[in-house]
Order: C-alpha cells, then sequence, then structure tokens
C-alpha cells in the first residue's frame, strides 16, 4: 500500500532555552561556549545538602510565552522530580513540571501558503532545568555539566500536524514567535531551540492513531522534514508488510537522511514523577501575570505592514526577521508614516545586501534612522536624484556619516540652477534635429529622450522635474 494510503499524525515538543542571565534554579551563568565546567555550582552540580532559589525573571519569560500563544496561564503550578540515570543528570532527577504545569492550551499561528493563518493547538508550556551535555571522542567520553539547570520552556504541541512541511512551518513560526518576544534567540546550532517529533500514521479515515515513536537529534528545519518524512515512509513499509510498529525513540542521522532505534519510549510513569520536596508550588498574582506585557506578534506585523501599503512579498521578508522588524519601524517613525513602503525597499533590498556582504551589523550599526529619513527628504525636496540618492543612502548605512557631508564631498547635489540647466537644454536641441521633427510631429514620449540625453551631460545631477520642463517649454513654444 503506498504512503499515500496512510495519514500521518505528528506532534511536536520543542525546549527552548530562556534567555537569562542565570539559571533556573542558581546565580551561575547561561553563556554559550565558556570552557566546560566552569559555570557550575553546588546546586547545578546535584552535591547534597545544595537547595533551588527559582529564578524570577524565567517566570516572567515563561509567562510572557504562554499569553502571547493564548495560553492559560496558571495562578499555581506545582515543580516535580523527573527521575531517570544518565551521565549529564548529576542529582539523578531534572526539576520539571507534569500534573501542573505554569501554562496550559494556547495555540501557534502558522502561515499557510495562501495567505491565511492556521492554529495549531498546544497542550501545554512548563518550566523545567536542562541536563548537561556529554561530549563523545574517539577514546572517552566526558561531561560538561556547564548546561546543567538552565532554564528551559517546554512546549508541547497537540498531535495534529499532519506533514513534514507543516511541521517545519511550525517550527520556524514558532521559533520567531519567541524571538519577539526576547525569551529565546532561536539559535539551533548551539542548542538553545531543540525540537522532538513524536511521529505516527493510521489509515485514511480511520479515528484510531497509530504508534507513535519520538524522533530526536533534530537541530535544523530542514533536517525536521527529513526525519519526518524518512519515519513516515518506514513506518508505511512496516505496516505493509505486515509488522508493527515499536514504541521508541529513534535518532536522526543526518547524514544518512534516516533515523535509526536508540531506545524503546519511556512513559510518564517510567519517570516516577513526584512533587519536588525543595520547591514550594508556583504562586502567581493576577497583578505578576497582567504586568508582563506581549509585544505585536509575526502575524500582526505582517498585517501592520500591509495595511501601511509594503507589498506582500517585502512583509513576509521583514517579519521573519527581529531587527529587519525593528529598523523598518524606526526609519518609517523618523520619515513619516508615509513612507513605510519606501522604507520596506530599502530595508529588504540595499540594508540586506550590506548586512550579507558583512559591510554592516544591526546589533551595533553606525547610522541612524534620522539619517535615512534625512535622505528621503533632500531626495523629495529635488536636492537629489534617485541614482545620487542610492550612493548616499548606502554610504549612510556603512559609515554613518551626515547626509549632507556625503553630498558635500562627493558632489552628488542635483543641478537646478536654471541658467545652468537652460544651457544643457539648448545644447541637447541643438544636436537634436531629427528628434524635433518627431516630436512635433506627435511622438511626445521623445520627451524623455531628451531629458535623459540632459541627464547624461550632466552624469546624472540634472534636476529631471526641470529639466522636464523646460524641454517641453521650448519644444511646445518653438
Amino acid at each position: 500500500m503506498p504512503v499515500s494510503d496512510y495519514e500521518p499524525v505528528i506532534g511536536l515538543e520543542v525546549h527552548a532555552q530562556l534567555l537569562t542571565r542565570s539559571k533556573l534554579f542558581c546565580s551561575c551563568a547561561t553563556a554559550f561556549g565558556a570552557p566546560p565546567n566552569t559555570q557550575v555550582c553546588p546546586t547545578c552540580l546535584g552535591l547534597p545538602g545544595a537547595l533551588p532559589a527559582l529564578n524570577r525573571r524565567a517566570v516572567e519569560m515563561a509567562v510572557k510565552a504562554g499569553k502571547a500563544l493564548g495560553c492559560k496561564v496558571q495562578r499555581r503550578s506545582i515543580w516535580a522530580r523527573k527521575n531517570y540515570f544518565y551521565p549529564d543528570l548529576p542529582k539523578g532527577y531534572q526539576i520539571s513540571q507534569y500534573e501542573i504545569p505554569i501554562c496550559e492550551g494556547g495555540s501557534v499561528p502558522v502561515p499557510a501558503p495562501d495567505g491565511s493563518i492556521r492554529e495549531v493547538g498546544l497542550v501545554r508550556i512548563h518550566l523545567e532545568e536542562d541536563a548537561g551535555k556529554n561530549v563523545h571522542g574517539a577514546a572517552e567520553s566526558e561531561v560538561d555539566l556547564n548546561r546543567s539547570g538552565v532554564p528551559l520552556i517546554e512546549i508541547v504541541s497537540k498531535p495534529e500536524i499532519g506533514g513534514a512541511e507543516e511541521a517545519s512551518e511550525y517550527l520556524k513560526s514558532l521559533r520567531l514567535v519567541l524571538m519577539y518576544l526576547g525569551v529565546n534567540d532561536g539559535n539551533l546550532e548551539e542548542g538553545s531551540f531543540r525540537c522532538d517529533a513524536n511521529v505516527s500514521i493510521r489509515r485514511r479515515g480511520a479515528q484510531k492513531l497509530g504508534t507513535r515513536v519520538e524522533l530526536k537529534n533534530i537541530n535544523s528545519f530542514r533536517f525536521v522534514r527529513q526525519a519526518i518524512e524518512f519515519e513516515i515512509e518506514r513506518q508505511a513499509g512496516v505496516l505493509d508488510g505486515g509488522g508493527q510498529i515499536t514504541q521508541e525513540t529513534r535518532l536522526f542521522d543526518s547524514e544518512k537522511g534516516e533515523t535509526r532505534s536508540m531506545r524503546s519510549k519511556e512513559e510518564a510513569n517510567d519517570y516516577r514523577y513526584f512533587p519536588e520536596p525543595d520547591l514550594p508550588p508556583l504562586t502567581l498574582t493576577d497583578a505578576f501575570v497582567e504586568a508582563v506585557e506581549v509585544p505585536r506578534l509575526p502575524h500582526q506585523r505582517a498585517a501592520d505592514l500591509l495595511a501601511a501599503g509594503v507589498s506582500a512579498a517585502d512583509a513576509r521578508t521583514i517579519v521573519n526577521d527581529v531587527r529587519l522588524v525593528e529598523l523598518h519601524g524606526a526609519i518609517a517613525a523618523a520619515a513619516g508614516a508615509a513612507h513605510a513602503r519606501r522604507a520596506a525597499h530599502l530595508v529588504v533590498g540595499e540594508v540586506s545586501r550590506l548586512r550579507n556582504e558583512k559591510l554592516i551589523d544591526l546589533g551595533a550599526p553606525r547610522f541612524t534612522p534620522d539619517q535615512i529619513a534625512e535622505v528621503f527628504r533632500l531626495q523629495d525636496a529635488g536636492a537629489l536624484g534617485s541614482t545620487a540618492a542610492r550612493e548616499v543612502l548606502s554610504e549612510v548605512l556603512t559609515t554613518g556619516k551626515p547626509p549632507a557631508r556625503i553630498v558635500e564631498e562627493k558632489g552628488l547635489a542635483l543641478v537646478s540652477d536654471d541658467a545652468a540647466l537652460s544651457a544643457v537644454v539648448s545644447a541637447i536641441l541643438a544636436r537634436s534635429p531629427g528628434e524635433i521633427e518627431k516630436y512635433k510631429a506627435g511622438k511626445k514620449n521623445l520627451l524623455g529622450f531628451f531629458v535623459g540625453q540632459a541627464m547624461k551631460e550632466l552624469k546624472g545631477k540634472g534636476n529631471p522635474s526641470a529639466l522636464g520642463a523646460l524641454f517641453q517649454k521650448r519644444l511646445d513654444d518653438g
């Protein structure tokens, strides 16, 4: 039976590291890339007698994520010990939440190809501490506990994702929301945004869910698609061969493009969850929850851009990058709302090009939005032509020099002096008798030819509006 006769049912579990300076239950730093085992203390090392103390900022970030995704933020949640043995878990248990998580329900807005938004439901969001990291060498394995105790939120979707492509789009949307909120940096390579996929298949039209398999070790959107597609085909092959799907955890091998068995899948009772005795229930007041502010989310920002006249293509590009959203908003505010479309062209075009060439850093830009707005004003006032304006903008972006100084140093100001322009107009007309006759015979579009010749003569510095008016007067009167 072909794969098309089966329906995939997918649920995703995302572990997102929160952007706090210290760990969830101690004051150790969370910076990535520090020498192994240098950001540790008795608490995150799991030494006897060390007690956890909750990081308030991590709770605020979890609440912010929950509010943004439409979850019910629980005023009372409970910490639990999740028990299992692994070398990178020195306590022998992980402090997490189980029976009563900090957030329940909600959904992730996922843009569809037709521009509509599909809401993928969530089961829960809960807080937990991260484990350490096993580092495997050729001859031995070592443990780095710098990551032990780093705060995470685990975001669990409902099993209602219908394919590999939709799973990838869901993850992109969720990652972008968390980055907009400032609670996660979205870095898949460093492991601060990690995904496990629960994949099952069933005959089309069937109501009962198939046996699920958990896929781990997926660190890119492309690999998510590949892993899920491979697993769907593998499970279809097993069922078509008369076999049964084993509930298990499988690793994705990105080099071979296949999944392989890792261990049998644990159930909740395998972890022997019980309430964490060293931490009281987490109690939130209404005032605490209400004080957590949520910015406008990507799909809302996209709607704002479209309403301001920005094209759909430019809007999609801008909202997919938090830095571009911030920059566009700042330029539009400095230049005026009427320039939103113009600012979008600049951000999507020249700004993105210069950033890709590593000539500008949007994290620490040399230019200001007011400088960009000044260039727009110079062009609108007829002091700069379009070509010169692009040159000035490029230099402003890369050097941060004042636009007026760039115009002066490069001699880019438009020539608008009537006497200077009249002299050029006379010279062009004197050598274009044939074109003059055609114009007078009715080919009025030749006016563009005359203006173009004059602009060429003036090396792009002539005022095209003034030149057009002079040529039209001379041609029509003569």
